[in-house]
């Protein structure tokens, strides 16, 4: 397993939270995604086989955007 946090701008409250859980969940491979709109960080555990640029895909096809470091 391999773990990533993500920056998000956009998520202003809980409903945007369960948007990002959702649709990162829907990903195969995706074993546990916690997000925080206060923060603006999404934490993501997934298997070797999970491409990061889908996940960052993912999150923007919903109408977020991710904040590279």
């Amino acid at each position: 397993m391999k773990e990533i946090e993500i920056n998000v701008k956009g998520m202003v409250c809980g409903g945007c939270e369960k948007r990002v859980i959702n649709a990162v969940s829907s990903i195969e491979g995706v074993e546990n995604v916690i997000a925080n709109h206060k923060t603006g960080k999404v934490d993501i555990v997934y298997k070797e086989s999970v491409d990061v640029q889908s996940i960052k895909d993912k999150i923007e096809d919903i109408g977020f955007e991710v904040v590279e470091d």
